[in-house]
């Protein structure tokens, strides 16, 4: 920690006097109340609908006039069809993406990347390596057995997936969709065709349906830069994991993701690791906001107040040198942002370095939620 502090290598974006930093948290917070406070009051508030003690912002409208679908099918219809296996090769040729699946001991180059497009082309659409031999009359079992043992592992398909999203962001055509600076994670269930243990019948978020979740990061230039296999009930952890791991040169500051990708932890995190977390949120009801002290001026806003913020607790339980050391494992992959952040969901709640994060982020979160009444 010392190393770090003498080289001013400090990867927190938060103040390391927790006093300044209530005091500027607080501050803020007010003016926002205020804000929230005379919008909803003299009904300022366009896309925002307030009925009984609940209040809901409005779907987004289209933005995409209905004769442009008509436009988009003549074009595809004007695009020439191409094969999957042809397109691998075609864009192999444009990047060498296949470079980065070597040989596990040699680090070689695979001779034969006919095999190679093959055994990726069978993960990829879930085929398997069985049925891709049956397809292939040139290539057997084997063939693909052995180059899938030994040359196809997760990191490669990491480096690779990196190298591709670098070409497109660096295309000039991507900038007409965004700059790469923001993106947006969600997970996609996929059944399995069984339960491998009784512990598998429970979950929370898919009844009794037994399965995986890929969880997929996805950049303002639609570049997929960052895909985990996780259990299908548990997503937010997982968040950072994408803003930090990717194999790309993308320099993400703003992040969106849904309801089932929340939790307070994360909103601190990501603060503190200099990342904007952006929640969708549809209704408020499930969703409160804590306060420094409950406002004694702005009456329009008790019904989304959830309570207050124990700043008592942050005082007692906060030793910056304990998060400059959580950050710090974090963003150099000492350990993944998604185990720590399990644990300490796991920790009892006198846990200080737990507490310390949930209060943080609720802050946090508070912010944003008014910020994104103010703006709506």
């Amino acid at each position: 920690m010392e190393r770090i502090k003498g080289k001013k290598q400090v990867p927190l974006t938060i103040p390391t006097n927790i006093d300044q930093y209530l005091q500027e948290r607080s501050k803020l917070m007010e003016e926002q109340l205020s804000k929230v406070n005379h919008l909803i009051q003299n009904q300022l508030l366009p896309d925002v609908e307030i009925y009984a003690d609940k209040i809901q912002i409005a779907s987004l409208k289209k933005m995409i006039p209905d004769e442009v679908k008509d436009l988009t099918r003549l074009i595809y219809s004007i695009l020439p069809r191409i094969k999957l296996t042809d397109l691998l090769v075609e864009v192999d040729s444009w990047i060498h993406f296949s470079k980065h699946f070597v040989h596990l001991h040699t680090q070689t180059e695979p001779k034969d990347k006919s095999v190679l497009f093959a055994a990726i082309l069978a993960d990829g659409i879930n085929l398997g390596l069985s049925k891709m031999a049956d397809a292939c009359p040139n290539i057997s079992y084997t063939q693909l057995a052995w180059i899938s043992d030994w040359y196809i592992r997760d990191e490669n398909y990491s480096k690779s997936l990196g190298a591709i999203t670098d070409f497109q962001h660096k295309y000039p055509f991507s900038s007409h969709w965004g700059d790469g600076s923001t993106s947006s994670s969600d997970g996609q269930f996929f059944r399995a065709g069984g339960q491998s243990s009784p512990l598998a019948q429970v979950n929370a978020k898919h009844g009794r349906d037994s399965g995986l979740s890929f969880y997929t990061h996805i950049s303002d230039q639609y570049a997929s830069f960052y895909v985990q296999v996780i259990s299908s009930s548990e997503e937010a952890p997982h968040i950072i994991d994408g803003l930090l791991y990717h194999e790309t040169d993308l320099e993400i500051e703003e992040h969106y993701t849904d309801a089932a990708g929340f939790v307070d932890h994360v909103f601190a995190m990501c603060h503190m690791l200099g990342f904007r977390f952006a929640l969708r949120i549809k209704t408020f009801s499930k969703n409160k906001i804590y306060t420094f002290e409950k406002p004694l001026n702005q009456p329009h806003l008790d019904f989304m107040i959830g309570g207050t913020i124990h700043t008592k607790k942050i005082r007692e339980n906060w030793d910056w040198d304990d998060l400059l050391r959580l950050t710090s494992s974090v963003r150099n992959a000492t350990v993944t942002a998604s185990l720590i952040l399990k644990k300490l969901g796991a920790y009892p709640r006198q846990n200080s370095l737990s507490v310390t994060l949930r209060e943080i982020g609720r802050i946090e979160r508070t912010l944003y939620t008014l910020r994104m009444d103010a703006e709506s």
